[in-house]
């Protein structure tokens, strides 16, 4: 009989708290980057867990991922070259790799003990890590994009929150970094974090963003599993607008199977709230 008191419980900010019960621990194993959990949740299915923050759930990963990678590959016209900074789950990389167009995707996870747990644990999420197009390197995505000039159409980062290793992924240099990887009309999409608890990082991170790219922003999508169950991507392109340059037409004809995404979501996920706009300013023309 499952025990009672058998749940994880993530602690956000100090101040709040999410609770899931499991059923029991699949795997558990410390890097040197972090520890790594996977567990199975009563309610949530399988459940990725790094520093005791969750990552990822069977039960909604599909909206974080369909949300991270249709829309800016929805957005350019012709991408074919991409790269995801993170995403060591493989989630981001299945829905990539669903454009036929893409010719070749680098995945850039700098802890291979996520990638392994999730091959192994995780498959239903990680079901593109066999794809010949993926090659996978187990390196600082910050130290390797540092390498690559005029490469990527499209670039996703796919991060952990500011903390850690991944602190470098929201900083200038960073930026600056993708901005002269990507190719003249190249665009990216970050991880950017909740909204309604970090808006002085959003202020942050869009004023780092506006200063390197012509066109930046945030969407927002909703979910289970995050704190505050409202969450941002930030949008940042040298040339394509994401609603002006966005062909809803190339959606119906790809005939993909999505389980969140849509047109008219890739749409309204660019208007902001009015706690938003006040914060952030008026982000996109419509």
């Amino acid at each position: 009989m499952l025990n009672k008191k058998q749940w994880f419980t993530e602690i956000h900010q100090d101040s709040s708290a999410l609770s899931f019960k499991y059923k029991k621990t699949l795997f558990e194993g410390k890097s040197p980057f972090q520890t790594v959990k996977i567990i199975e949740t009563k309610s949530h299915g399988k459940m990725l867990i790094n520093e005791d923050i969750v990552m990822t759930c069977e039960r909604d990963e599909f909206i974080y991922h369909e949300m991270i990678a249709h829309v800016p590959l929805f957005t350019h016209p012709h991408p074919k070259k991409a790269l995801i900074i993170g995403g060591g789950d493989g989630g981001t990389a299945r829905e990539i790799l669903k454009h036929k167009k893409i010719k070749n995707c680098d995945l850039v996870e700098i802890d291979s003990m996520v990638v392994n747990a999730c091959k192994k644990h995780l498959k239903s999420i990680g079901s593109a890590f066999n794809d010949p197009r993926l090659k996978i390197y187990f390196e600082d995505g910050a130290a390797f994009i540092k390498n690559k000039k005029n490469h990527y159409d499209v670039i996703i980062v796919d991060s952990a929150d500011p903390i850690g290793p991944g602190k470098v992924l929201f900083e200038t240099p960073f930026y600056k970094n993708v901005f002269e990887a990507l190719k003249p009309d190249g665009l990216m999409t970050a991880q950017g974090e909740s909204p309604l608890y970090e808006q002085k990082l959003q202020k942050t991170l869009l004023k780092t963003a506006g200063k390197i790219f012509p066109l930046a922003g945030f969407y927002n999508y909703g979910n289970l599993t995050y704190p505050g169950g409202v969450w941002s991507f930030l949008f940042a392109s040298k040339k394509y607008h994401p609603i002006k340059d966005f062909k809803a037409g190339r959606v119906k004809n790809s005939a993909f199977s999505f389980r969140y995404y849509n047109k008219d979501i890739h749409q309204a996920a660019f208007s902001q709230p009015e706690f938003t706009k006040k914060n952030l300013g008026t982000l996109w023309k419509l």
